[in-house]
Parts: C-alpha cells; sequence; structure tokens
C-alpha cells in the first residue's frame, strides 16, 4: 500500500523513517506546504513523492492511506477530509481538541469501514508493554494510584498548552493500564510568557478510590519522564531517562490488620526486594507504524483505535476546562463503577460534551 505522511515539522520526519521501512508498505508521499522541509525530506528518504497539496494526494487512487502529524487544531478538518476521501486515517496525538470532534471522526470510521488510529507512541514501548503484563497477571494487586512527571524546557506550542503537548503521553499510558473511565478531573496551571499556560497539574479520580496525577511543564531546567504505580503487591517506578534498567518493580507497601474498628486498624509496612525486569531495545515508532498496516490489511481493530484516542481527549478536554474554570472539579459521564463507555455516551448538561463543570 502506499501511505502519505502530510506534516513534515518535528515528528513528521520520524514517522517517514518508519513507515518507509514497515513491511507491507511500498510508497510514501510526503506532503507539506514548505518547500524546504520537502526538499529535506527528499535529500534524507531518496525514494519517498512529495506534494504541498493536499487535496492532490486525497484525489490519488493509489494512496490507501492518511498520516497527519500537523497542529492539533488541524486534525478534525484535515481528518475527516481524509475520511470522506476514502483513506484510513492514524492521527498524531491528540486526536482531537473536542470530544464531539473525536466522536464525529469515530462514526465516521465505522459508517465507512476505514480504519482510524492515534500515535499514542507510548503505548508501544517494551516498558509500558511489560508494565501491563505484570498488571494483567495481577501481580501488581489493585492499583491504588498513577503519578507522573514530564517537564523539561521547552518546545513551547503557540496553538495549545502545556496540557494538549505533554500530558497525551502519560494519559495514554494511565488509560491502557488502569482500562476503567474516570468519574472527575481537575487542574491548575500557569501562563508565564505566550498565553499559554506552560505548567500546569491534573487529577483524574477513579471509583475504588483510585487516584491518578500528572505534572506537566515546559519551563524545568531538567527534563524528567517518570511514572509511579502504586499498588497493593507491588509497586512500580518507570524510568524513561534511565539507559538500561527503566521498570523497577518494589516488594513495598502497606497492610493492615484488625479491620473491625478504625481504632484497633493496625497499619504495618512491608519491604522486600526490588527487580528490574528485562526490557527489549525495540523502537515503539516502528510496532506503532506496523500496528496501523497489519490493522488495514487484516481489518483487526489496532491497540490505539478511535475510542483509545477518544478516552484521552475526554480527559484533556475537562482538565482544559477546568484548568480555565480556575481548578473547579469537572464531572466525567462515565458507567457506573468505572466500567468503560462507549463512544456514543450522552450527559444531562451537553448531548455531546461528556463532561460537567460542579459549581
Amino acid at each position: 500500500m502506499k501511505i502519505a505522511i502530510v506534516g513534515l515539522g518535528y515528528w513528521g520526519p520520524n514517522l517517514v523513517r518508519n513507515f518507509v521501512s514497515t513491511e507491507g508498505v511500498d510508497g510514501v508521499i510526503c506532503c507539506d506546504v514548505q518547500k524546504k522541509r520537502l526538499d529535506k525530506i527528499q535529500q534524507r528518504f531518496h525514494g519517498v513523492e512529495v506534494s504541498s497539496s493536499y487535496d492532490e494526494i486525497l484525489n490519488r487512487a493509489d494512496v490507501d492511506a492518511i498520516v497527519l502529524a500537523t497542529p492539533v487544531s488541524t486534525h478534525y478538518p484535515l481528518g475527516m477530509k481524509a475520511l470522506q476521501a476514502g483513506k484510513h486515517l492514524l492521527v498524531e496525538k491528540p486526536l482531537t481538541l473536542k470530544t464531539a470532534d473525536a466522536e464525529s471522526l469515530i462514526e465516521y470510521a465505522e459508517k465507512s469501514r476505514l480504519k482510524l488510529m492515534v500515535d499514542h507512541t507510548f503505548v508501544y514501548t517494551s516498558a509500558v508493554r511489560k508494565m501491563k503484563e505484570f498488571v494483567s497477571r495481577g501481580e501488581i494487586g489493585d492499583i491504588l494510584y498513577f503519578d507522573s512527571v514530564r517537564v523539561n524546557l521547552g518546545l513551547f506550542q503557540h496553538d495549545t498548552n502545556v496540557i494538549w503537548d505533554l500530558a497525551p503521553h502519560d494519559v495514554s499510558i494511565m488509560d491502557f493500564l488502569i482500562e476503567r473511565s474516570p468519574l472527575s478531573v481537575l487542574a491548575v496551571g500557569a501562563s508565564h510568557f505566550n498565553h499559554q499556560e506552560d505548567m500546569a497539574y491534573i487529577t483524574v479520580n477513579f471509583p475504588d478510590n483510585i487516584i491518578a496525577h500528572f505534572h506537566v511543564n515546559w519551563i524545568s531546567p531538567v527534563k524528567v519522564r517518570k511514572i509511579l504505580m502504586g499498588g497493593s503487591k507491588l509497586m512500580v517506578v518507570y524510568d524513561d531517562m534511565e539507559p538500561s534498567e527503566k521498570i523497577k518493580l518494589y516488594n513495598k507497601g502497606v497492610e493492615t490488620n484488625g479491620k473491625d474498628s478504625v481504632y484497633r486498624t493496625l497499619v504495618q509496612y512491608r519491604t522486600g526486594d526490588m527487580f528490574a525486569p528485562h526490557v527489549e531495545p525495540t523502537e515503539a515508532l516502528s510496532l506503532m507504524a506496523a500496528e496501523f498496516v497489519n490493522s488495514i490489511r487484516t481489518g483487526k481493530r489496532p491497540l490505539t483505535d478511535g475510542q483509545a484516542g477518544l478516552n484521552i481527549v475526554r480527559i484533556l478536554e475537562a482538565a482544559n476546562q477546568s484548568l480555565k474554570s480556575g481548578g473547579q472539579l469537572v464531572t466525567l459521564c462515565g458507567g457506573e463503577n468505572g466500567e468503560r463507555v462507549p463512544h456514543a455516551f450522552r450527559t444531562a448538561g451537553d448531548q455531546r460534551l461528556g463532561f460537567q463543570v460542579d459549581s
């Protein structure tokens, strides 16, 4: 199949490099409005075609799929045009800026029997997939909390704030590991330079007292990529900056005795060994590209499909709404006990929005 990659800024060339070498792809077309970017990509990848016209690519019968690596504000209009042209669609994170737009893309893709997928790259990392193995086998126990820090100096975005830029990575990891619908979201943050919030703190609440917290920051003097996940049996630390031992599992925790009365409850601390499981050094982006191609060839639902993208957009949109309202709690409309909610959810307040701000 031939695949067109639209947008050759920061992330686009990485997508080109991986799709060029993906089995099943016999042609890559690169599209961007800037001639300088097209010239540079042709110098780097001699076999690719280039075009400055998105409409021209959509009208080509030999193009099977579109990969969008454009600013997030363009994802919905450009993505819908691709689906309407009969092209399978892969969108860089996040899927859209609005829940209603994400739903619209999902519904159109399903109706047209086209594949819609989101590039949640970190879900395809060996480290995160290894964490998923431990969660699925019950070795972590009941998940108690998920805590992440993703901070660095730059890159400032002009069309979105730090929540939409950095938080999708860790929110997608959380969604992949916890697999439950959140109950509420709140966020606080601040803007210091260009009227877009450059640092923020997001809290997501789940049933059974599970809590997730995210710290994202564009103005940190150091680069940190770390996740802590606490379970009733094991606790996990994932440090993406570690060159080798990215995951460490600790046999540490808290145990209580005498639950008949809160006054007789005895809290004890459990300490044990730490071990670092082996993690295969594979490139996540190559696995993501192969997943997209295989989903088109086989009809299988991709791991990070439109629904996965919608799950993330719901949380990010609610966090942004909370941020703009001064940190008010935003209640998400989910299923009872945190079961997954299909994309056709409705709310009492807004038929399409999927959340309401608590006064």
